[in-house]
């Protein structure tokens, strides 16, 4: 039985890697500012979760550990990144193109 639960962390692992490489590779391919964030944001996610689980399977006496520490990374890694593309919007780094609307602008009554 030790063997099997071995085998399927590994598994999540490596697939927790695979999607953590994803995640690099769409901070280099994505064309903008909020597109990296996203995609960064959920392949990470994703991957680092699929990785803790794999963990778990492989050291079962770190699952509490684990859990607490997955739900954490819940919480924060959405909201940093939303807070991340909001500070970019505000401070006007990123400018959306021309025939673009830009709803947030309109929502707090910012200018375009």
């Amino acid at each position: 039985m030790g063997e099997l639960l071995d085998v399927v962390g590994g598994l999540l692992m490596v697939a927790g890697s695979g999607f953590l490489l994803l995640g690099a590779l769409g901070l280099v391919r994505m064309p903008d500012l909020y597109n990296r964030i996203q995609a960064a944001t959920k392949a990470t996610t994703l991957g680092t979760l699929l990785t803790l689980l794999g963990v778990a399977f492989i050291r079962p006496e770190w699952a509490l550990k684990l859990l607490l520490i997955g739900i954490f990374l819940l919480f924060t890694n959405p909201l940093s990144s939303q807070v991340l593309a909001r500070a970019a919007h505000r401070s006007g780094l990123v400018r959306l193109p021309a025939g673009q609307v830009d709803r947030l602008a309109e929502d707090t009554g910012e200018k375009s």
